[in-house]
């Protein structure tokens, strides 16, 4: 097994050596934000964690701006758009609590919407229905900035939609990459697309084949070449949130693949290495303590006696973190 990286060079590496233009560190903003929404009313919503839990402490981490965090201000209000990633709508039927996120951001008063990508396809025809979503409902919220949260795949999908279709930039505000697959991950190198279609066939699946594009699309080489040729828009904003758990917060199912990808670095979520989840040019906000279904799935919401035995960390304070994203964004745009 590899050695750990300490707490400085993980540092070093995501705002060094993630690549040109550099990332921008926005940690202790972000935990400001994160800790206040929690203090007031996490304890309220699911999943509840203290904030010490939730978001790790990597040194050296700014110091705290000292700023007050307003709760009672949501302005401007946001239309946001949901996009998820690999296989989510061959999942989706099953996990009851999917939409309660989107719901305690509808609470504060945004427009949300979750795109209906297509888990098994490629970021090509993900991308024209990210493209078509957002520009069918231009007209309804026009003085609304639009923000664009991506989750896995979706995160590729949205970065392909933003490139290919010119006339996004002029509706997007801000993309948001939560554990996103921006440079790929190295388990499609040993996948095929054949397996993947055979989540269309389990009894209870939302999903088709598609056009069979989802594991190519995630492959290194293909994600990395693809950045390498293609500038994204500069008056986007871009914000990253990295899943980097520590060993004890990774479920059992994800405990494979987990040491599998730490072969190659151990700092990864179970699923892709945390420098894969950056966006170039981005903000850095924070390295959540959680793995990646944890942080955007919830299936020990919907399925406890799975939680039990298999899924054992899939607890995550969600909400919180959704309405702390949101919040940044919001004091950005002010």
């Amino acid at each position: 097994m590899p050695v750990v990286p300490d707490d400085s060079d993980t540092v070093a590496t995501v705002f060094a050596d993630v690549g040109s233009p550099q990332v921008t560190d926005g940690r202790a903003r972000f935990r400001e934000v994160f800790c206040a929404v929690n203090a007031d009313h996490g304890r309220d919503l699911p999943d509840y964690r203290p904030c010490e839990e939730s978001l790790r402490v990597l040194s050296p981490e700014p110091s705290p701006s000292g700023e007050s965090v307003s709760l009672s201000d949501q302005q401007p209000v946001l239309h946001i758009y949901s996009v998820l990633g690999f296989g989510a709508d061959c999942f989706a039927p099953m996990l009851a609590d999917e939409d309660s996120v989107l719901e305690h951001l509808r609470t504060l008063g945004h427009a949300v919407e979750m795109v209906p990508i297509e888990g098994l396809a490629s970021t090509e025809l993900n991308a024209r229905v990210i493209r078509d979503s957002v520009m069918a409902s231009a007209s309804d919220t026009s003085d609304s900035p639009v923000i664009l949260f991506g989750y896995s795949k979706g995160v590729a999908d949205i970065l392909d939609a933003l490139v290919t279709y010119p006339e996004l930039t002029q509706r997007v505000s801000a993309v948001v990459s939560l554990a996103g697959a921006v440079g790929g991950s190295p388990l499609a190198v040993d996948a095929t697309q054949w397996q993947a279609s055979l989540l269309a066939k389990i009894p209870g699946s939302g999903c088709d084949k598609s056009d069979g594009g989802s594991i190519d699309a995630m492959l290194p080489d293909v994600r990395k070449d693809w950045l390498a040729n293609h500038a994204l828009p500069d008056t986007v904003r871009y914000y990253s949130i990295l899943a980097m758990p520590e060993p004890d917060k990774v479920s059992k199912i994800l405990k494979i693949t987990y040491n599998k990808l730490g072969k190659i670095d151990v700092r990864n979520d179970s699923q892709i290495i945390f420098t894969d989840q950056i966006i170039p040019g981005s903000t850095v906000l924070g390295f959540l303590n959680a793995d990646h279904w944890a942080v955007a799935i919830p299936i020990a919401r919907s399925h406890p006696l799975v939680a039990k035995s298999m899924v054992n960390h899939n607890e995550f304070p969600r909400e919180v973190l959704n309405e702390a994203i949101v919040r940044i964004i919001q004091q950005d745009l002010r």
